[in-house]
């Protein structure tokens, strides 16, 4: 009965962090911290990225307008790794062509990305599932 105890909570934490086997559906931003300064995003508009099972495509949702794709890329996922590689921005970027390697977390319906961009800085995105 003791070991119960701790069993059971033990296993309902490890059940709360997920790893994914896909990141499949529709994921909008909610908030982010870049080198440690807080970004909670903007009522203005929303980002969403569409997942199949191995790509993506970004797009910036506003009220009463069509949306705009902003960027693309291939994706794949290793445990709690997902390696991007940005193949399309309608912005010169950095990180077209390169991948990044994140570490990810799914906790319910929000999935944390959390790694290192070439450029240097710190990130950690949060987007939660929308469909």
């Amino acid at each position: 009965m003791k070991k119960l105890f701790f069993i059971i909570p033990a296993i309902l934490i490890l059940s709360a962090f997920q790893q994914p086997k896909s990141l499949k559906g529709t994921w909008q931003f909610v908030g982010g911290i870049y080198n440690g300064k807080i970004d909670s995003g903007t009522n203005e508009y929303k980002l969403q990225r569409k997942y199949d099972a191995t790509h993506f495509d970004a797009f910036i949702i506003e009220p009463k307008e069509k949306p705009i794709k902003y960027q693309g890329g291939d994706y794949t996922l290793l445990g709690d790794t997902c390696l991007e590689t940005e193949t399309f921005s309608t912005q010169p970027s950095n990180l077209t062509g390169k991948t990044i390697h994140y570490h990810i977390k799914l906790n319910h319906d929000t999935l944390t990305f959390s790694g290192k961009l070439p450029s240097g800085m710190q990130v950690e995105e949060y987007w939660r599932k929308v469909k």
